[in-house]
């Protein structure tokens, strides 16, 4: 009752991730939001345009980098809501901010909502394109992801997390998305504040264009999960007004992962429709993807590791999120109507 009271006055909120793909559909949806004139939002931006230009839309932008960990902390404890939208596997970053949380909860005695993204790349495995996994985690078996290993990708960030909400001075909440999707477009793009792409269907396609054609690891049969970013942004703001609606009945800590997905692809599936259409725009000349050599893969994505990301399975299943209101509306046909978009955008960036 006392949180929801401090609601109806004002609302400290502060946010990392501004300006990102996922950051700044989620900031612009608090700025829609009914409740929008109790929030008084700082959001920690790097470029000193971007902050100005933020300040115009009724955002007290500070300029500064995860790198400055004493502003980190001290932003942090001026606020009641945290939105970690910015870097999942940063964790000097996030120690900095759990600091400033922790510096808050003693000082005037108030626990935090700590809302962070990670990814659902932490339930990747090693099948490296050539099999589909059987196993699919669900956001409400606890014992399932605790189960997860400490080296998982955003694990070890995630754990700290946890363990702050353990502690009693944060309560935490995890976002974790799949593959994202779709173009934004909204003010904050069109003000040039706010990345309108996401990682890696671009990176595929750009390495396709390249090659000049399309290529895919192993045999491209593995499975991940797709989201388009409005409905990642959705939950966001489902997952803050059921927090604002009863604070108790919302899962966080270890019961406080929430999976952002709404349905599966596999890797040759997305890789096919890339094909496709550049065959169709001249740049290939075959549509079938072609296996990455493994000197391929360590000069388009850097390391083996990172360019066998493309060929894991990431199943899973979100089914915490559904259940306090968030409903997906985009599926697996709509990722792959993007994928067109993806690479008209791209092409003209190219070009340029």
């Amino acid at each position: 009752m006392h949180y929801c009271n401090c609601i109806m006055s004002r609302t400290s909120i502060f946010f990392t991730g501004a300006t990102g793909y996922i950051g700044g559909s989620v900031l612009h949806r608090l700025l829609e939001h009914p409740s929008a004139k109790t929030f008084d939002i700082t959001a920690l931006v790097r470029s000193p345009e971007k902050a100005e230009k933020l300040e115009s839309f009724g955002v007290k932008a500070i300029t500064g980098s995860l790198s400055d960990y004493a502003l980190l902390e001290e932003l942090t404890s001026q606020a009641h809501v945290i939105f970690s939208t910015a870097d999942a596997d940063n964790i000097e970053a996030i120690r900095a901010m759990l600091r400033g949380a922790k510096k808050r909860h003693a000082k005037v005695d108030d626990t935090p909502i700590f809302i962070h993204t990670s990814g659902t790349g932490e339930f990747v495995d090693d099948a490296r394109g050539n099999s589909v996994r059987d196993l699919i985690y669900d956001d409400t078996n606890v014992d399932q992801i605790e189960a997860l290993p400490d080296t998982a990708p955003h694990r070890n960030v995630d754990l700290e997390i946890v363990a702050a909400d353990k502690d009693g001075y944060i309560k935490s909440y995890i976002i974790l998305p799949g593959l994202i999707y779709g173009l934004v477009s909204n003010p904050f793009v069109d003000a040039g504040i706010q990345n309108p792409k996401s990682i890696a269907l671009p990176a595929m396609i750009k390495v396709a264009f390249e090659r000049k054609q399309v290529g895919i690891v192993g045999r491209g049969v593995a499975i991940w999960p797709n989201v388009s970013n409005d409905d990642t942004a959705d939950l966001y703001i489902v997952l803050y007004d059921a927090i604002v609606r009863d604070l108790n009945s919302v899962g966080h800590g270890r019961e406080g992962y929430y999976i952002s997905e709404n349905g599966e692809h596999s890797w040759y599936s997305v890789s096919r429709v890339i094909g496709e259409y550049l065959v169709e725009l001249g740049v290939s000349t075959d549509p079938e993807p072609t296996k990455f050599t493994d000197d391929e893969l360590i000069k388009y994505f850097g390391s083996l590791q990172t360019g066998n990301f493309l060929g894991s399975n990431a199943r899973c299943k979100a089914t915490r999120s559904r259940s306090i209101g968030w409903k997906p509306k985009h599926t697996t046909q709509d990722l792959l109507a993007s994928i067109k978009p993806e690479i008209d955008f791209i092409r003209l960036q190219l070009s340029q």
